[in-house]
């Protein structure tokens, strides 16, 4: 596998639109990196400088300390995952898996062996005589990955993979990408504007917003100490409730920085619990405006 690192990258489009600015990122060797943010945010950009398909308009890309900035995506050794599976209709699964390997003329003994190890750890060994018109949306997308996954690159690049899936299947098929990852040991970058998929899949999440990365650290920092409050109100569902200034004043000083000034305060909706209307030591009072009810065996009805 391989180590990328990305270094004061920018790009600008025809029409001085700046996708990407100032972006410096290591992807460690064997490490799941998530860059994760709404549309537009430049995250998919990032993966096509990094796989070749557009060139930065200033800075470097590094794979193990090698500037390939310049390189052709054919020679950078990156498989990449689209939202479309893209596979070839006419083919098998089987052929569909080892063309890539046939264009290379590796051995065909190799390749079998490598289609079977491949097959065997997606669980699509019974379906590599099937054409992909034969498969369900998930089988496809498995074999996309299978085919990505035999070329044994030096890293793997997903640009919203399972965008296409329905929910089950796309968190049946998280599951199996965590495990493969596991297995794997593998470097790789995956691009989703799905926040649960980046905190679940992740080993480190980068948060991007108009083409910027506005905090990199594990899922549990970024959800537990957001960098700013774009990230504490886009990590999270529900999201984070931000307070201004002085809204409540009895927390003011738990955080004021040296001149006094009282910041933003966050609190994640779990971490507020509610008082009795009478309670001294309450920090703020409120109006509960809906209630949900959900019926257990324990009682008719709870209430939260």
């Amino acid at each position: 596998m391989a180590t990328i690192a990305l270094e004061s990258v920018q790009k600008i489009f025809e029409g001085q639109h700046l996708a990407v600015r100032d972006v410096s990122l290591t992807v460690a060797d064997g490490e799941l990196m998530v860059l994760v943010g709404p549309s537009g945010s430049g995250k998919s950009t990032v993966l096509r400088l990094i796989a070749g398909l557009d060139r930065p308009t200033s800075g470097r890309i590094l794979i193990d300390g090698q500037d390939i900035t310049d390189q052709p995506p054919q020679r950078r050794d990156l498989a990449m995952v689209f939202q479309s599976y893209a596979l070839y209709p006419h083919m098998t699964v089987q052929e569909n898996l080892s063309f890539g390997l046939r264009m290379r003329r590796i051995p065909p003994a190799e390749i079998a062996a490598r289609v079977a190890q491949t097959a065997a750890h997606l669980g699509i060994e019974g379906l590599l005589q099937r054409r992909p018109s034969q498969l369900s949306g998930g089988q496809q997308q498995r074999v996309a990955l299978g085919r990505a996954i035999v070329r044994q690159p030096k890293a793997f690049l997903f640009d919203e993979p399972l965008s296409n899936l329905d929910p089950a299947l796309r968190l049946e098929t998280r599951a199996q990408l965590a495990v493969l990852h596991r297995r794997l040991n593998a470097t790789m970058v995956y691009v989703t504007h799905d926040q649960e998929e980046a905190m679940t899949l992740g080993t480190r999440i980068g948060v991007m917003r108009d083409g910027s990365l506005e905090q990199v650290d594990s899922p549990g920092v970024v959800y537990g100490r957001p960098a700013n409050t774009f990230v504490a109100q886009f990590i999270g569902s529900p999201p984070m409730n931000l307070f201004a200034p002085g809204a409540i004043p009895s927390l003011d000083w738990l955080c004021a920085d040296g001149t006094g000034t009282a910041p933003t305060i966050g609190v994640r909706p779990h971490d507020i619990l509610l008082a009795p209307h009478d309670d001294p030591e309450a920090d703020a009072r409120g109006k509960v405006d809906i209630m949900v009810s959900r019926r257990n065996t324990t009682s008719p009805t709870s209430w939260y």
